[in-house]
């Protein structure tokens, strides 16, 4: 657990770094030995942004493109005391959270957080795997009380945010009540991830709540079934942006634009019998640079 006197991470992911030193992130979440998702998808992102990848395991599963055949979680005490690790030699500078597990394991990394020790941190409320399989044994409190508080983005997808606040989601209008509503928990920003809805048509519309108000992230929907790990690779885009000093806009953007490149490339893939990967590895020229966000689009919100 954190001690009295923590090595404030913050702190020096403030300090100037070298020339041509990479900004650092950490992701906190389970391996999927598919390597399509999880800690896996989140160090590929965090390399093709252009930044240097830290990890903290929770749970470990047997996985693939058809499914999930087994998880392990790792008990608290050792998802601490990797945190540790990373938080009191490296200069991290953004951090994301995909499955973790159990609700204790969410009260784990909450303690971190509160005590200021996760910088820029995004919060993807990982509950069930692209397949339909459980990826967490407990109801959504820990979430909502405990963690959701101290992110600075969460970015659940339309069945996770069902699931989080107890109530179906229909319609753009909803899913803008719904960003609203989580909002009220505490994160700077949410964004509630549109790639599961059927009523956008041909887009792939995520609504945003930030600054009060509700914008969109719109984009041509990409017609593939290589979606697997879209989830994680679209929150850890946003945080390698925002560890590279990127703006929310601009980061939110940037990782919008990343993981339609990265759908696209793979979009005619047939790697495994179930749902595929996406191109991790997949270059957008200019991403690198600080930029308008042209596909964001806003609204007053109530």
């Amino acid at each position: 657990m954190p001690g009295t006197e923590p090595h404030d991470a913050s702190s020096d992911a403030s300090t100037p770094q070298p020339t041509g030193q990479p900004p650092v992130a950490l992701t906190i979440a389970g391996s999927d030995s598919g390597g399509g998702a999880g800690i896996q998808a989140d160090l590929k992102t965090f390399a093709a942004l252009g930044v240097f990848g830290t990890s903290v395991i929770t749970a470990v599963t047997a996985q693939n493109t058809r499914g999930v055949t087994g998880v392990v979680a790792l008990e608290p005490s050792f998802v601490d005391a990797q945190i540790d690790a990373v938080c009191s030699d490296l200069p991290v500078a953004a951090v994301k959270t995909g499955m973790l597990a159990n609700s204790t394991i969410v009260a784990a990394v909450a303690a971190w957080a509160a005590n200021g020790r996760l910088p820029n941190l995004v919060v993807d409320p990982v509950l069930v795997a692209a397949s339909g399989d459980p990826l967490y044994e407990d109801g959504p409190a820990a979430y909502l009380e405990l963690l959701f508080p101290h992110a600075r983005v969460v970015t659940p997808n339309l069945p996770e945010a069902t699931v989080l606040l107890g109530q179906k989601i229909e319609s753009l209008d909803d899913a803008a009540e719904a960003a609203w509503e989580l909002a009220q928990r505490g994160p700077e920003c949410v964004v509630l991830k549109g790639g599961h809805a059927t009523f956008n048509g041909d887009e792939a519309v995520d609504v945003v709540w930030h600054d009060g108000r509700i914008s969109y992230l719109r984009t041509p929907r990409v017609p593939t079934e290589n979606t697997h790990g879209t989830g994680c690779t679209f929150a850890s885009a946003i945080t390698a942006r925002l560890a590279a000093g990127c703006p929310l806009p601009v980061a939110l953007a940037d990782a919008k634009q990343y993981l339609t490149a990265a759908l696209r490339s793979a979009a005619t893939w047939r790697l495994g019998g179930g749902r595929g990967p996406v191109n991790h590895a997949v270059r957008v020229p200019g991403l690198s640079a600080p930029r308008t966000p042209s596909v964001l689009s806003g609204k007053e919100s109530r």
